[in-house]
């Protein structure tokens, strides 16, 4: 069983930056690819990123890429997610993910979600 705690959200303007972190419970975290998603109201979750076991391969979607970093601490049990030049079509309730196990397992652990806000 894993658990995922993110923390991080909050309101920004547009053009600011937010740091996202997820921290996973257990001793599986560095045998599990993680990613983060997000939902817009009225919206289906979207993907948004994920990251390979060892960190050496990170996927993102188009909306995103160039902005967005992610990156884990495997000592640590933590993902994050450094959002950069936010807009505010970036506001969402952003979900940290775990997979069953390296990338392209299928995802198998939620998180609750934590609320990003970008003002324009």
């Amino acid at each position: 069983q894993v658990q995922l705690v993110e923390s991080g959200g909050g309101l920004v303007q547009a053009g600011g930056s937010l740091r996202l972190s997820c921290a996973a419970s257990g001793r599986s975290f560095s045998s599990r690819a993680m990613g983060w998603f997000r939902q817009a109201p009225g919206k289906e979750r979207e993907f948004v990123t994920a990251i390979s076991l060892n960190g050496g391969v990170t996927n993102y979607a188009a909306s995103v890429k160039g902005r967005f970093t992610i990156s884990r601490d495997n000592a640590k049990n933590t993902v994050y997610l450094q959002m950069n030049s936010l807009k505010p079509e970036d506001t969402a309730v952003y979900y940290c993910a775990a997979q069953r196990r390296e990338l392209g397992s299928g995802w198998e652990y939620w998180g609750q979600g934590t609320q990003v806000t970008v003002s324009s």
